[in-house]
């Protein structure tokens, strides 16, 4: 489980930076700095955030 929010963080990452670059013009370069600081979250933190409150059993 905690894998696959690793991997979404790090999809979302890369198309942010993807869209910040210029890469898909459709998207806003504010839309892609948005996805890399989600993809940053979701990769680095949010694991470690959601193990550490599946271990201590708060609801």
């Amino acid at each position: 489980m905690l894998s696959f929010l690793r991997l979404g963080g790090a999809v979302l990452l890369m198309l942010g930076l993807a869209a910040a670059s210029g890469r898909f013009e459709a998207v806003p370069r504010l839309a892609g700095i948005v996805l890399v600081l989600a993809g940053a979250f979701g990769f680095a933190l949010l694991p470690r955030l959601l193990a550490r409150r599946w271990r201590s059993g708060e609801p």
